[in-house]
């Protein structure tokens, strides 16, 4: 559960209002807006990748605005989709003139308020395409991809896109390599405890003693199994065997994210990553710069996921380009 709080109501403008003054020379707020963008705005005719969703998940998504990585986030309440005129101011303040790529978890309120700012932004003459995130296997079969959720690997598809709008792609090619990383990107995870809401005692979901879930989802929402709690390395092979299972044919380079949900320390994390890597070189895969750390949160929920994205020439390379935000940085 949260301890720091003024007024619950005012938890997330208190949390972004911090948040600005830390990283000032990251980002701006959005004028107008529940957003925060890159220090100076747009770039003059080049693509802007915007990102977004509800609070609750950082550094996702303020966290991963800035060279390299996204061009501004629009802000909603704790997992709960930011509005369409929200969405559409956060839109107008970043049009560069060469378009806009909106990239978000495939959530019924995100898909619905974001698909309006689009739809009215390319009334007013704005080049504005959507890409969705559906990596989480544990919500949808293989052959009905539309329907998962964007959970971890989030960050693999922003991270793509906005090298891919760095270096000066259209909005055309911005946006088919965002999709092709959504489809090489898969996570699975666990929980060892639910998440509370600031201003609550009660989390959301609990999880029985001597147990975990699986399959969980970033919104408070439970395991699709619960399972009896096993050693790290047990934990490892159930994280990475249904990911290999997805395994595209003939891939063998990934990039890899061990990511905490908020409650889970780094050293836990690196106790079961080392399982993991061993599990994936048994398996030939050869992982390319692997992150283990939060990325995509869930409050305060004690657990884990495992992301792979499989990758090409050309995603590696951008997987590879530098960047420099709040919370995530990689040289040259």
């Amino acid at each position: 559960m949260a301890h720091i709080y003024n007024d619950v109501s005012r938890f997330v403008d208190d949390a972004v209002e911090g948040f600005l003054a830390a990283y000032e020379r990251y980002v701006e707020a959005v004028p107008g807006a529940k957003g925060v963008m890159r220090r100076g705005g747009p770039r003059p005719g080049c693509v802007s990748v915007v990102v977004g969703g509800g609070s609750g998940h950082y550094p996702a998504f303020c966290g991963v605005v800035g060279p390299g990585l996204a061009h501004g986030a629009v802000i909603g309440d704790i997992f709960t989709s930011p509005s369409a005129e929200q969405v559409y101011r956060v839109g107008r303040a970043l049009d560069g003139g060469a378009g806009i790529l909106m990239t978000f978890g495939n959530y019924a309120g995100d898909v619905m308020n974001f698909g309006a700012a689009e739809q009215r932004l390319r009334s007013e003459g704005t080049d504005c395409r959507t890409v969705l995130v559906t990596d989480d296997i544990a919500s949808g079969a293989p052959t009905s991809r539309e329907l998962r959720r964007g959970i971890a690997g989030d960050f693999t598809v922003f991270k793509v896109a906005g090298a891919a709008a760095d270096r000066g792609d259209s909005i055309d090619e911005v946006e088919r390599l965002a999709r092709a990383a959504n489809a090489a990107t898969t996570t699975f995870g666990a929980a060892f405890a639910g998440c509370t809401f600031p201003g609550r005692s009660e989390p959301l979901f609990t999880v029985r003693d001597g147990t975990m879930d699986l399959g969980l989802g970033i919104h408070g929402e439970p395991g699709t199994a619960t399972v009896d709690w096993v050693p790290a390395v047990d934990l490892a092979r159930l994280l990475t065997e249904p990911l290999l299972a997805e395994r595209p044919q003939g891939a063998s380079r990934a990039a890899v994210l061990m990511n905490g949900l908020g409650a889970t320390k780094y050293e836990e994390l690196f106790v079961l990553f080392g399982s993991v890597h061993r599990i994936l070189r048994a398996a030939d895969v050869e992982l390319v710069l692997p992150e283990v750390g939060e990325l995509v949160t869930s409050l305060d929920m004690a657990g884990c996921s495992l992301t792979i994205t499989w990758l090409d020439e050309e995603l590696e390379d951008l997987w590879r380009a530098p960047a420099d935000g709040p919370a995530f940085r990689r040289d040259a």
